[in-house]
């Protein structure tokens, strides 16, 4: 599945400016969210998310990454603070390039940073997409915007074969949804005929 990132920098002018490899166990904190951007992060392998929690403790998932995609880099154009924190949701190998020569290296390739730009963009459109989405009370609403969304990275040629590749608690909580109301909604899409649930996979 092809989800919400784009950016997948060759790897050997990663470890020319500077990259590491870094092998992360599940539920392993990659960085913390109040702390400051200080690195470049590219899965090798591996799943990532990106959460925070409200005041009583409920996790909002904000963003899931896997392998060949790239997460936390907008906040290096920055001097902020991450918002949210990065967790390991299987074990994972991340490749870590230093702040300042991962911003040589977009200085030095135009089209790199091109290719950045293009990436920060399609995440605000991403961020759009769910604002509305979430401005729903309906659902199925939220959860088709959602489908759509990610089948639109996805090359649907073969038709209704995208296999989502997210548990019903990560929908629920990308979604701000209880998983409950995830599982009637998706059992009614399903009565519909806009979905296939096979072995507890969605495919869309």
């Amino acid at each position: 599945m092809k989800t919400i990132s784009c950016m997948n920098i060759d790897e050997n002018k990663l470890y020319s400016s500077g990259g590491e490899i870094k092998t992360y166990k599940k539920g392993e904190m990659i960085y913390r969210e109040g702390q400051h951007a200080l690195y470049y992060f590219q899965i090798i392998e591996g799943k990532v998310k990106l959460n925070n929690y409200d005041d009583d403790g409920k996790e909002f998932i904000q963003n899931i990454f896997v392998g060949k995609q790239s997460f936390g880099d907008s906040l290096l154009f920055v001097d902020k603070f991450y918002p949210t924190n990065a967790v390991c949701i299987a074990p994972s190998e991340i490749i870590k390039v230093p702040k300042e020569q991962f911003l040589n290296l977009m200085k030095e390739d135009p089209d790199l940073s091109l290719e950045m730009n293009a990436c920060l963009s399609q995440r605000l459109y991403f961020k759009a997409i769910m604002l509305q989405n979430m401005a729903s009370l309906n659902p199925i609403s939220r959860l088709t915007g959602f489908l759509d969304y990610l089948k639109s990275y996805h090359d649907d040629s073969c038709g209704n074969c995208f296999h989502v590749e997210l548990t019903r608690q990560q929908i629920a909580n990308l979604l701000g949804l209880r998983v409950e109301t995830v599982i009637r909604a998706l059992k009614k899409m399903e009565k519909q005929g806009n979905i296939t649930l096979e072995n507890r996979k969605i495919i869309y």
